[in-house]
């Protein structure tokens, strides 16, 4: 489909006829980069040390095979330093551009320019695809002008904002929804219209299901523009870790298909979060982009100076690899580092996101040899810069390469993945020996991960899933990976899933065994949510959405990965659990001096023992497999007993005693032995607990409560109720 402007040659032709005072090869300014709008027309601005020559092309269409003007930019003239600029008037906001540039093409040398390619501007701030992109094209030799994304000039003062600012949420009060933009609504049982299925537009609609659930946070994967077709054959890149531009929103997430469309529809979805009361928090991929190995395509980095863009190995015609995707990049050079914190500072300023998730952030510490760096000065920069204080900055502190630093991540404003967290707790409710010391470790915020660093709990982000694994759902009704669908013949994803299946691979009609998996999601996400830290949740996880036993679903956009609707029928029941458990995160609904307060606050300044079976005799025995917390708060208005049991049998658990200002009474909120609604509890109404001892089922979690605005109880036994019979092992 084409999208026109009117011709940015009659355009010119009526300014310099009407006697405009600058002619079309203006010299422009070095500063800023990008395309910039200045009275009268832009500013263009590009970077490249060793290119002998640069042509700035304009474009009345994305689908266009020649462009409407090429301005060859003169190296003298137009040439400051290493940066190559134009001031063209009459360039509007909408302008389609992109650039050729000439060197020389000595791969062996780490030079690989390439004029037949059009180039996407670095700094562009949204992109257009042609209705014929072709990322071959890209990678075969000669012009590819008609099939390749192209750079648009964007106003950045041209939206109403109403008054929106990010909400910089403290994060004792974020709980983090990492999901899809796309895979949201993309399923037909979404309910979203067909045209605004699958886009930022369809995800504002959804908007009071994240109120409903309880969420505070979106973590959308990646969103800055990539390439789709940078995927196995026949298979698109449906996650995104394949960016090509580190300003534009991805063009294909848009129901809008103007050039200036996917900005402004990014826009009104943030603000319409924020107006909710959600943050928006982007997975941002900094380390590689789409243009792969050495026998990848030009898009953009490779063609404008490849040893400046890139991590090269000693032989210089190859590529670094630590991402595993085919390039690294050399995130250290000042030019790189610069264009990253510029990126960064363009997301927060002007398009109001409120943090960042940093895909495979250990690269980032690496030099332009691939060696480890104690004080890289890009996280360090990114760490301290003025624009990006508040803004919540998480790293996956991890590469492809070996490199893992969870716990030892340089910087004071960072919080970090806690893949050990998700281990360790995966591990413990398998039934795996020697977890229990590192489960209870995990609940009090891993200090011995993190207390050397004296911050805070949030540091460590929680989380059992995520989009690179199993959902909760298939975490406990697979043992094994089932990636054949991907075309790599089961070989890709990871094999250390602690997983398992509990008796049947797959789906299953065996009603013990479909009630013990619904149990286990439920232990998961009490622990998730329970632990101090910042709690994060998989898209789809409320509702035990499956991917069918994929677990690493990048390639597959189609109802193996979108968010099947259907399930908030079928799996009400741990919707409304999860739902519950976020209001109770937060402390909502409860006594006037918490609310200003969380849990996670709550917990963290509590008085806090360990028990086992009989109180304050923990077993930290290599062949435990149950734990009890106690844990009253310091204003002595609320306490809790938390009580995990990973055995095959039900165990009777000593209490303590309940504080005598709330009537010495236990009440039972949560059992995840029990049906819904018994379950969990409405606060107000949790079932009273009688006698000195709780018998908790197999493989189960309990919380009991003191406190917190509870009405009078209602009369039961939820000491007595009899264990739910589980298939063996």
């Amino acid at each position: 489909m084409k999208r026109t402007l009117s011709s940015i040659s009659q355009r010119l032709t009526a300014g310099r006829a009407t006697g405009a005072t600058e002619d079309l090869e203006s010299a422009g300014q070095s500063s800023p980069l990008g395309a910039t709008l200045v009275p009268g027309g832009a500013n263009f601005s590009l970077y490249s040390r060793n290119a002998s020559g640069v042509e700035l092309l304009l474009f009345d269409s994305d689908d266009d095979t020649r462009p409407s003007q090429a301005i060859t930019i003169d190296p003298i003239r137009n040439r400051t330093s290493d940066y190559w600029h134009v001031r063209v008037p009459g360039v509007r906001a909408g302008q389609i551009y992109g650039y050729r540039v000439h060197g020389p093409s000595d791969p062996a040398n780490g030079m690989r320019f390439d004029p037949s390619k059009v180039l996407l501007d670095p700094y562009g701030r949204a992109v257009v695809v042609p209705s014929n992109y072709s990322r071959d094209t890209a990678r075969l030799e000669g012009d590819d002008t008609g099939s390749t994304m192209k750079s648009v000039v964007v106003d950045p003062d041209a939206y109403d904002w109403d008054g929106d600012t990010p909400l910089h949420r403290p994060a004792s009060r974020t709980i983090i929804y990492e999901m899809h933009v796309g895979g949201f609504t993309r399923h037909p049982s979404s309910g979203v219209p067909d045209e605004r299925r699958g886009t930022y537009a369809g995800l504002i609609d959804k908007i009071p299901y994240l109120q409903q659930l309880g969420i505070t946070a979106v973590e959308l994967l990646p969103v800055f523009q990539f390439d789709a077709q940078d995927a196995p054959p026949g298979r698109v890149n449906y996650w995104g870790y394949a960016p090509i531009s580190f300003f534009a929103p991805h063009h294909g997430f848009s129901s809008r298909q103007d050039p200036l469309g996917p900005v402004n529809e990014f826009r009104d979805m943030v603000k319409a979060l924020h107006r909710a009361g959600i943050e928006v928090i982007l997975d941002v991929v900094y380390n590689h982009t789409a243009e792969g190995n050495h026998s990848g395509p030009t898009m953009s980095f490779r063609g404008l100076d490849n040893s400046t863009y890139y991590i090269l190995e000693p032989d210089r015609s190859r590529y670094a690899n630590y991402s595993g995707t085919g390039n690294t990049l050399n995130a250290n050079n000042p030019i790189v580092r610069r264009m990253i914190l510029d990126s960064l500072r363009y997301w927060v300023e002007q398009m109001h996101v409120d943090g960042f998730r940093f895909d495979l952030a250990a690269i980032l510490d690496r030099d332009e040899s691939g060696n480890l760096l104690p004080s890289p000065p890009v996280i360090l920069d990114i760490d301290t810069d003025p624009v990006l204080a508040g803004t919540k900055l998480i790293a996956e502190a991890w590469d492809a390469a070996g490199l893992y630093q969870v716990g030892s991540f340089v910087g004071h404003n960072w919080r970090e993945w806690n893949g050990r967290f998700r281990d360790d707790v995966r591990s413990f409710f398998r039934g795996d020996d020697g977890f229990v010391a590192s489960l209870a470790d995990h609940l009090l915020g891993s200090p011995q991960i993190y207390g050397h660093k004296e911050r805070e709990a949030e540091e460590s982000v929680n989380f059992v899933t995520c989009h690179d694994g199993f959902t909760l759902n298939d975490l406990v009704s697979y043992s094994q990976k089932h990636n054949e669908l991907n075309g790599e013949n089961n070989q890709d994803g990871l094999n250390d899933n602690r997983s398992w299946n509990w008796g049947v691979e797959g789906p299953t009609d065996d009603a013990a065994i479909e009630r013990l998996r619904n149990r286990q999601v439920k232990n998961f996400l009490v622990v998730t949510l329970f632990s101090l830290g910042l709690p994060m949740l998989l898209m789809g996880d409320e509702v035990r959405r499956t991917q069918r036993g994929n677990n690493n679903a990048y390639c597959q956009d189609d109802e193996t990965s979108w968010f099947d609707w259907t399930l908030t029928k079928t799996h009400a029941d741990v919707h409304r659990f999860v739902a519950l458990l976020t209001r109770r995160r937060l402390l909502r609904d409860i006594e006037p001096e918490f609310r200003r307060e969380s849990l996670n606050q709550v917990l963290r300044e509590a008085t806090k023992a360990w028990h086992g079976v009989t109180l304050n005799q923990p077993d930290w025995s290599y062949q435990s497999h149950s734990l009890a917390l106690s844990a009253r708060a310091a204003s002595d208005q609320l306490s809790f007993y938390l009580i995990l049991n990973a055995y095959w049998q039900a165990l009777d658990f000593e209490l303590p005693h309940a504080q005598e200002n709330s009537e010495g009474a236990w009440r039972r909120w949560i059992d995840t032995t029990l049906d819904s609604p018994d379950d969990i509890a409405e606060w107000r109404n949790a079932t009273l607990v009688r006698g000195s001892t709780y018998r908790a089922g197999p493989r189960s979690v309990v919380v009991l409560i003191c406190g917190g605005n509870a009405d009078e109880p209602s009369p039961g036994s939820g000491a007595q109720h009899p264990p739910q019979k589980s298939p063996e092992r």
